[in-house]
Formats: structure tokens, C-alpha cells, sequence
């Protein structure tokens, strides 16, 4: 947001979370549905630490599928909790390809250092509570859906 609290344009995506009682929202906003999707990964970062202090020296590729856009933001989402969880990582750094279908997609990070990225939760899943993916009027994609943590 910019100071006086508006949304700025939409020359470059952004992340942000959003209220949603004990859990946590996160939010992606791009000018692609791959963008919005990439923001939204940054923004899973963003609720166990800051983005900018992981390093993105190890690459991964992965790839999930789902009838629709909605159902593949989820899946996307716990493939990337997933990633976290068994190999000891955080993310930031995420190239997605959209495709009829599917997703793949190739994520940078490193593992998780507790002194310097002093984790502050552990993500359990993403839920289908808010679930949403679409294109505003502005032009802009947006994707969301609420974690648990």
C-alpha cells in the first residue's frame, strides 16, 4: 500500500495478508494468474519470516494439478508447506508456469536457519476458506485463501 493507503498500480505484483480470525489470509496480487500466484507464495513466507532474509541458493522443481484455477492455488500452496516441511526450508524465490491443468513451478531457498529467520509459525495447510482466484476490474489477478496455523 502506498502511504495514504491506496493499492499501487499494478506495474509489478505484490503480497499481503489479510485478517481472518485465529488463522492467517494471504494474499497475491499480479498482472498474470502466475504472478498472483508467485506473490501469494512470497506472502506464505511471509507469515513464518521476512521474504528478504532467505537466500534463494537451492532450486527445487515441482509441479501439482487441479481442475481449476482455485483448487490449484491450494494445491500449490501445500506443495510448498510440504517443501518446507521435509526438507528443513524456507522460499523466496518462485517461477511458476500456469498450464491447462496444472502447474509447475521451479522454488529457491535455503534451509531454515533459526537464529537469522527467526521462524514465527509453523503453517499447517491451506484451507479452501476464501478461496479465490480471479481478474479485477483494474486488469490485476488476484489469488488468496486463508492457512492454518
Amino acid at each position: 500500500m502506498t502511504q495514504n493507503g491506496e493499492h499501487p498500480a499494478i506495474d509489478a505484483g505484490y503480497w499481503e495478508h489479510f485478517h481472518h480470525e485465529a488463522d492467517i489470509g494471504v494474499r497475491g496480487v499480479g498482472r498474470t494468474p502466475a504472478e498472483a500466484f508467485e506473490q501469494t507464495a512470497l506472502a506464505l513466507t511471509a507469515v513464518i519470516t521476512e521474504p528478504e532474509r532467505v537466500i534463494p541458493v537451492k532450486k527445487i522443481p515441482v509441479a501439482c494439478a487441479a481442475p481449476d484455477l482455485e483448487l490449484l492455488l491450494a494445491d500449490w500452496l501445500n506443495v510448498l508447506i510440504y517443501e518446507m516441511a521435509t526438507r528443513s526450508m524456507l522460499f523466496s524465490r518462485f517461477d511458476v508456469r500456469l498450464e491447462a491443468g496444472g502447474l509447475t513451478a521451479v522454488i529457491s531457498g535455503e534451509e531454515i536457519d533459526r537464529a537469522r529467520h527467526q521462524p514465527a509459525v509453523e503453517i499447517k495447510g491451506a484451507t479452501y476458506t476464501e478461496l479465490y482466484v480471479g481478474q479485477a476490474p483494474d486488469g490485476a489477478w488476484r489469488a488468496q485463501c486463508v492457512v492454518d496455523v
